[in-house]
């Protein structure tokens, strides 16, 4: 996990993209990494510079940078010729495994991962314009739903590409805003809150104020007060957690009701979800330096996230059908 601090808000939006601290991990303090660093910027990064391909410079890739990432590749391969596996002889650097980049990302496969939950979230929305109704209530929510989960694998992918202060706090506050939208809009449909009747609609108010509220003082506490790993990762969970609980209950209610198979499906997906979820206590070295438990983690949620908007579909044609025969 990286462990950075944030800067401060004043500095200018290019400065706070190209510059930010980041402590050291174990392959940082490396004397030979260290050593091999700067003989290559001594011989390579003078007036002289070595050219830097231009999809690479187009991602703000320079001499610094990529001494600093051959010479991360340069100390693991000597570190796996010298040590056997189980001495672990890789090693992350500056909070990161030292993957192979592919024309410039540097995490390929979680960039690719993230394009397909990006895709599934895409052909969800399209099926949610086909098949439900403009007029049904829910359907504004359920849109929302899917552009919250656009952006959010939107700057996963640019995050993957390059990390950046910039590109991991994008990533971080889409995240928690897609998060935090689901658990928003669960209680609109569990409760229907959605309805046109007074208490509900002043419930409603209430509620959307204070998910508002919520975020901004989360996005707040990171970028005035402390860019806090730990804090973050417990408040997205928190509110997973939550939502988890809430639409595994609507399954197990919905099931007693219509006695069709579809209806557990929410708590079939959490499922998933939480199984998938291990991945990433159980991170590991990329294998051949491309595949690590967080690419996979982002793999494991592209199947549920389609089979989410079938659940959508379902239960919304289930509940105007029961509309219009109590019509």
């Amino acid at each position: 996990m990286r462990m950075r601090r944030s800067s401060s808000w004043q500095i200018a939006v290019l400065v706070f993209l190209l510059t930010g601290s980041a402590q050291a991990s174990i392959g940082d303090r490396l004397p030979d990494f260290k050593d091999c660093v700067q003989i290559c910027i001594d011989t390579n990064c003078g007036e002289d510079a070595t050219s830097i391909p231009l999809h690479r410079r187009l991602l703000l890739w320079d001499c610094p940078s990529e001494c600093d990432y051959t010479c991360q590749h340069v100390v693991t391969d000597k570190r796996l010729a010298r040590d056997p596996p189980y001495m672990n002889p890789i090693e992350q650097f500056h909070g990161k495994w030292p993957f192979y980049r592919f024309i410039g990302m540097q995490e390929p496969f979680s960039v690719i991962f993230s394009l397909f939950n990006y895709l599934a979230h895409d052909w969800g929305m399209d099926q949610l314009r086909e098949r439900i109704p403009a007029s049904y209530p829910l359907r504004k929510y359920y849109l929302l739903f899917g552009y919250f989960g656009l952006a959010s694998w939107i700057f996963s992918m640019i995050f993957h590409t390059r990390d950046f202060n910039m590109t991991e706090k994008l990533d971080y506050f889409a995240a928690g805003a897609s998060v935090l939208y689901g658990l928003y809009y669960a209680p609109i449909r569990i409760f229907r809150l959605d309805k046109k009747v007074p208490m509900k609609q002043s419930i409603l108010r209430v509620w959307t104020t204070f998910c508002l509220l919520l975020y901004t003082l989360h996005v707040l506490y990171l970028t005035l007060w402390s860019w806090d790993y730990t804090y973050n990762m417990a408040a997205n969970v928190a509110v997973g957690v939550v939502q988890n609980i809430l639409w595994s209950g609507f399954s197990y209610m919905q099931y007693k009701r219509v006695g069709r198979t579809w209806a557990m499906w929410p708590g079939l997906i959490v499922a998933w979800l939480i199984m998938a979820m291990s991945l990433e206590l159980l991170d590991f070295p990329p294998w051949r330096g491309m595949i690590d438990a967080h690419s996979l983690w982002h793999l494991g949620t592209v199947g549920p996230t389609i089979w989410w908007y079938n659940f959508l579909i379902k239960d919304a044609q289930e509940d105007l059908a029961g509309t219009r025969l109590k019509a």
